[in-house]
């Protein structure tokens, strides 16, 4: 029987071995680059948008799991799921979309506590049971997304860590040639100081800063290494031409966070795979605009408690990271409850009892049907919504 006997396999001109074998078990690890589940980011190719597609307020209102936020501005900025431009890398890699904030008009210039961000927020357990040995300076994780600016400039970031004494690792895209999608790739070690509990609330925080004041920044920095946060010293000082340029875009996709030490190819998931898990987090339920007829979304059924409160159960498609709260929109009819052959319009919804797998709804506010009486629910405006959410 033939037998090879090596230490590892490495392709030609690669600077890291593919297969490294332990030469006391017998054991071997690989970088394999088709590995499942590996993308730790929840809709790192942003084509998950259940709240809607371009807001110019901030939070949670366009492309699922992230926020985009600012403070300071003159004219408020723009975010948006964009679309990725056909003929460009990385379109040619599978990307579609991205997630865009484009500049207001910024008149009074750079202020010392401007800023405009983006954030990913992970769940503690997520990090805590991805592999990852974090406290050690000898295991990694790897930070790889696209990026494009219409400024040519350099652009600051820093993933935060929130359990114990909060952690920082501050690092930069590099300067960027204007309009030109370009790869960054951070590889990150592991700290003794580094803290992740095993429970559903944030862990990781990552964030990408189109500008940050110089209130939050200092000159001694440094980056591509952990240390403990401060507000005052969370990156070396921006630049400040993006920002003070009219209507400036900044652009990113293929948001990728793995372990390991090498940046793999994006894992590309299914639209319903990545809805299901954004769903999670947040998820409409009835949308009045999305309805096919009449603005008319099927909410539940149910039946009259009395003559003017209607009740029913929304179960959610997956259970939710916790009890989520209620969003809503109230108005004159926007709810409409049928039944016994007649139906009667209602302004409002509220809850009864829920946990973070199915909600009691009550629809009430000018509703007059026989109590006792079976029924079902739905939208009867194109502004009615009903949502959960149980963001981070």
């Amino acid at each position: 029987m033939s037998e090879i006997k090596v230490n590892s396999i490495k392709g030609v001109g690669a600077s890291a071995a593919a297969i490294t074998v332990n030469n006391s078990d017998g054991t071997c690890t690989a970088n394999i680059t088709n590995k499942p589940n590996r993308n730790i980011i929840i809709n790192g190719a942003f084509n998950i948008a259940q709240r809607g597609t371009s807001s110019t307020v901030a939070g949670y209102k366009t492309v699922d799991r992230f926020v985009a936020s600012w403070s300071g501005q003159d004219e408020a900025p723009t975010q948006a799921q964009v679309d990725v431009a056909s003929g460009t890398t990385p379109y040619t890699l599978g990307f579609r979309k991205a997630f865009g904030i484009t500049n207001g008009n910024q008149t009074s210039g750079a202020d010392a506590s401007d800023i405009i961000y983006i954030e990913h927020m992970i769940e503690a357990q997520d990090i805590a049971n991805s592999g990852w040995n974090y406290t050690s300076s000898s295991s990694y994780i790897t930070l790889s997304f696209w990026v494009k600016s219409s400024v040519s400039q350099d652009f600051k970031g820093y993933l935060r860590t929130v359990d114990g004494t909060p952690q920082i690792y501050p690092y930069s895209t590099g300067t960027l040639s204007a309009n030109t999608w370009t790869k960054i790739t951070k590889t990150i070690s592991g700290n003794s100081n580094l803290q992740f509990d095993n429970n559903n609330q944030q862990g990781l925080q990552l964030y990408l800063w189109p500008y940050i004041g110089t209130t939050y920044t200092d000159a001694g920095v440094t980056e591509n290494a952990w240390a403990s946060y401060a507000s005052g010293t969370r990156t070396p000082v921006s630049a400040t031409t993006w920002y003070t340029t009219n209507d400036a875009t900044f652009e990113i996709t293929g948001l990728q966070l793995e372990v390991g030490s090498v940046a793999t190819d994006f894992e590309h998931r299914s639209f319903a795979e990545e809805l299901a898990l954004c769903q999670r987090y947040y998820y409409e339920h009835a949308n009045g605009n999305n309805a096919q007829n009449n603005n008319r979304a099927a909410i539940c059924s149910g039946g009259m408690y009395n003559s003017s409160n209607f009740f029913g159960v929304i179960q959610f498609p997956v259970k939710m990271r916790a009890r989520p709260s209620l969003v809503k929109t109230t108005g004159t009819d926007y709810y409409r409850v049928y039944g016994a052959n007649v139906s009667d319009g209602c302004n409002d919804v509220s809850s009864q009892n829920w946990s973070d797998q199915a909600f009691a709804v009550n629809l009430y506010d000018s509703l007059s049907l026989t109590q006792g009486s079976g029924g079902w629910a739905e939208t009867n405006n194109a502004s009615a919504l009903i949502a959960f959410n149980s963001e981070l």
